[in-house]
C-alpha cells in the first residue's frame, strides 16, 4: 500500500503547520468540488456563508435578549422589550436549520460524484499509459497509492464543507467577543490550544503505529480469509490446515490487541493533560472576564453573550482542527492523483501514427535487442533477434522457460519498443505505427488469460468489447474454439455469472476455462491470433482438438504465432523458431529441426523420453 511513503509527511504535521496548510487544502476541495458539480459547490458556499451570518445575528440576538432581561425595569417589561431579540434568535436559528439541511443535501449529492470523478480520471490516466509504465516498480507503486485518492477527495470535499463551517462559526464568535471587548478573542484563541495539541499528538500516534503494523495486519487479515478461500478449503480440511491457521489469526490478532491498548492508554493520558490545562485556560478565561465585568468595561449582558460566545467558538475551534488534521492525510493520496497525470505525461501510447494494413500480413523481426527498463539484469532479454512470422501459417516459437518468447511477442504486439533494431507488420514499423490500429490487429490468448467475474456472454463478448455482442457471433466463436458443450452446460447458458463470489455464480474447470479463452479470441476475429501456452490445463485428447482448431483458424487465413515449450505441441506448425537465453538458435519446420539434431531435437527427446516404456523392477537403465 502506499501509506508508508506518506508516513513522514503526517508524522510532521504540527499545530501551525496544519493552519499554514488549510487554504490551499480548502483550494483542492474547491477544484475538485467545482469540476465535479458546480451547482452543488455554489450551494454548499452559499449555505454554509449564510449560517455564518445567522450564527453572527443569534450571538448578538442572545446579547440583546440578556440586556434587555437584566434592565432596571420590571420582569414583564424586559420580557416584552426582549421579544423582538427573541424573535431574531428564533428566526436566526430556523435559517440555521434549514440551511444545515441545504448543506447536508447539496453535499450529499457532490461528494459521490466528486469520487466518480477523481477515479475515471485515475483509471483514464492509467490506461493511456505504455506497458512499460505499468512495468516500472515506482510509478506502479504510484499508482497504488493513487487508488486512494479518489476515496480521500470525496472525504475531503465533506471535510472541506465542516471545515468552512467551523471557519465561519468561528469568525462569527470571534467578531462578537471582539466587538464586546478586544481582549476577549485572545483568550478564546488560548483556550482551543490544548484541544488542538490533543488531537494532533493522537493522530500522529495512530498514523505511526499504522505504519509499523501495517504488515502485521495485512498478514492476520490474509490468515483469515485463507480459512474461508474456496481454493484453499480442500487441503485446509484434508491435511488439518485449520487449527494451524486459526493459532496464528489469534496470536496476531492479540498482538495487534497490545498495541491497540498500548494507544489507547497514550491518548486517555494526552486527553486527560489537554483537559487539565482547557480547565486552567477557561478558568483564565472566565477571571478576565470577571475583571472586565468587575470594572465596569463590559456590561452583565455583554459577559453572558461572551460566555456562549467562548462556548461556541471553542466548539468551533476544535472541529476545525480535527477536520484539518484528517484533509491533510487525505490531501496527500489526492496528491498523488495529480502525480499520476504528471508522472504519467511522456508515457503515453502514443496517439496516430502510419496505417497499419489490414487482413493477413507477415511479420519481420530484424536485430531486436531489448532490456526492461530499470531491469537489474546486466544482459538484454532478447539480443539481435531476427526471424519471419509468414501471414497465414502457424509460426511456433520454442524455448525453456526464460528464454524470452512472451517478450519477444510482446514487442510484436506494440506493447513494448525495442532497444534496437526493428518489427515491421505488413512492412509498418510497429513504433511509427498507428498503435490503436495495430491493437486491433491481434487476438491474444495468454497463459494466465484473465477470467473476468463476469457472465459467459460477456467473458467471450468482451473480444471485441467496442461493438455489440451478438448471440450469433458468440455461438460462432465457440463452435470455433470447441467450447459449445462448455456453454450449453451452462445453468443460463451465455447468461450464467461465471464467478463463486456472487450469488448463483458457476465455477468452471481449467479446461473449460481454456476453450473460452480461446473462443474469446476468435470472436475478436483478428488477423494474427497469439496463443501462449493454450493447452497447459486439457488433457491429450482436449490438447489435439485444440490445435486442429488453431490449424483451422490458420487455414482460414489467419496468421497464428504459438508459444510453448512442449515439442508435441508443436508438431503441426509451419515454421518453428528456437529461442535460448534470449536469442534465436534454430529456425524450420518440425522434420527438419529434428533431423538436425540440434536444440530443437534435444528438447524433443527428453520430453519424449517421459513416455517411454519405464524399466522393469530390477533391470538397469543403462
Amino acid at each position: 500500500m502506499g501509506w508508508s511513503r506518506h508516513d513522514e509527511a503526517i508524522t510532521g504535521l504540527t499545530l501551525r503547520r496544519t493552519l499554514v496548510q488549510l487554504p490551499r487544502m480548502l483550494l483542492v476541495c474547491a477544484r475538485l468540488a467545482r469540476d465535479a458539480d458546480r451547482r452543488a459547490t455554489g450551494t454548499v458556499v452559499l449555505a454554509e456563508s449564510l449560517r455564518g451570518v445567522t450564527a453572527a445575528v443569534s450571538l448578538l440576538g442572545i446579547q440583546a435578549v440578556l440586556a434587555a432581561i437584566l434592565a432596571p425595569a420590571g420582569v414583564a417589561d424586559g420580557l416584552r422589550d426582549a421579544l423582538p431579540a427573541i424573535l431574531l434568535v428564533a428566526g436566526a436559528a430556523s435559517a440555521g436549520a434549514v440551511l444545515a439541511a441545504v448543506t447536508t443535501y447539496a453535499d450529499g449529492v457532490l461528494q459521490p460524484k466528486v469520487e466518480r470523478l477523481a477515479r475515471e480520471r485515475y483509471l483514464r490516466r492509467a490506461l493511456t499509459v505504455e506497458l512499460s509504465a505499468i512495468e516500472d516498480h515506482a510509478f506502479h507503486k504510484l499508482l497504488e497509492s493513487a487508488q486512494f485518492g479518489a476515496s480521500s477527495a470525496r472525504r475531503m470535499v465533506g471535510q472541506g464543507t465542516r471545515v468552512i463551517s467551523a471557519l465561519i462559526s468561528l469568525v462569527a464568535a470571534a467578531g462578537v467577543l471582539a466587538v464586546l471587548h478586544p481582549v476577549l478573542m485572545p483568550m478564546l484563541l488560548l483556550m482551543t490550544l490544548p484541544g488542538a495539541w490533543a488531537t494532533l499528538t493522537i493522530a500522529r500516534g495512530r498514523y505511526r503505529s499504522y505504519h509499523e503494523w501495517v504488515q502485521h495486519t495485512r498478514a492476520a487479515s490474509t490468515i483469515s480469509r485463507l480459512i474461508i478461500e474456496e481454493d484453499a478449503a480442500a487441503e485446509v480440511r484434508v491435511h488439518g490446515i485449520g487449527p494451524f491457521l486459526l493459532h496464528h489469526f489469534g496470536a496476531m490478532s492479540r498482538a495487534y490487541e497490545g498495541e491497540q491498548a498500548r494507544l489507547a492508554r497514550i491518548a486517555a493520558g494526552t486527553r486527560l493533560t489537554a483537559a487539565a490545562l482547557t480547565g486552567l485556560t477557561a478558568v483564565a478565561a472566565y477571571a478576565v472576564l470577571a475583571g472586565l465585568l468587575w470594572t465596569g468595561a463590559v456590561a452583565l449582558a455583554a459577559a453572558g453573550a461572551a460566555v456562549v460566545a467562548i462556548r461556541a467558538g471553542s466548539s468551533a475551534l476544535d472541529s476545525m482542527i480535527s477536520q484539518v488534521t484528517n484533509m491533510h492525510e487525505d490531501s496527500l493520496f489526492v496528491h498523488d492523483l495529480h502525480r499520476v497525470v504528471t508522472e504519467s505525461t511522456g508515457r503515453e501510447i502514443p496517439v496516430g501514427g502510419e496505417p497499419v494494413p489490414d487482413g493477413p500480413v507477415g511479420i519481420a523481426v530484424e536485430h531486436v535487442t531489448f532490456s526492461f527498463p530499470g531491469s537489474e539484469k546486466p544482459s538484454p532479454v532478447l539480443r539481435d533477434v531476427s526471424l519471419t512470422v509468414p501471414a497465414g501459417r502457424v509460426t511456433a516459437l520454442v524455448g525453456e522457460n526464460g528464454s524470452g518468447k512472451t517478450t519477444l511477442v510482446k514487442l510484436i504486439c506494440g506493447l513494448h519498443r525495442p532497444d534496437s533494431g526493428r518489427i515491421l507488420f505488413g512492412g509498418v514499423d510497429t513504433v511509427r505505427a498507428d498503435r490503436a490500429q495495430l491493437f486491433s490487429r491481434f487476438a491474444v490468448v495468454g497463459q494466465d488469460f484473465y477470467r473476468w467475474p463476469f457472465t459467459a456472454r460477456v467473458n467471450v463478448g468482451i473480444g471485441r468489447a467496442e461493438e455489440p455482442m451478438t448471440g450469433a457471433r458468440l455461438d460462432r466463436a465457440a463452435g470455433q474454439a470447441g467450447a459449445t458443450a462448455v456453454v450449453d452446460s451452462l445453468p443460463r447458458r451465455w447468461g450464467t455469472l461465471l464467478s463463486r463470489v456472487f450469488q448463483r455464480g458457476h465455477q468452471l474447470s481449467g479446461g473449460q476455462w481454456q476453450r473460452l479463452g480461446i473462443a474469446r479470441a476468435a470472436y475478436r476475429d483478428a488477423p494474427v491470433l497469439i496463443v501462449d501456452e493454450p493447452t497447459a490445463a486439457l488433457d491429450a485428447r482436449a490438447e489435439q482438438e485444440v490445435f486442429d482448431r488453431i490449424r483451422a483458424l490458420a487455414d482460414e487465413g489467419r496468421t497464428v504465432v504459438l508459444i510453448t515449450h512442449r515439442m508435441a505441441s508443436v508438431r503441426d506448425a509451419d515454421l518453428v523458431h528456437v529461442l535460448h537465453e534470449g536469442a534465436v538458435v534454430e529456425s524450420g519446420d518440425p522434420a527438419e529441426l529434428l533431423a538436425r539434431g540440434g536444440r530443437y531435437a534435444e528438447m524433443y527427446a527428453l520430453q519424449a523420453a517421459r513416455f517411454a516404456d519405464p524399466p522393469e523392477r530390477g533391470t538397469s537403465v543403462c
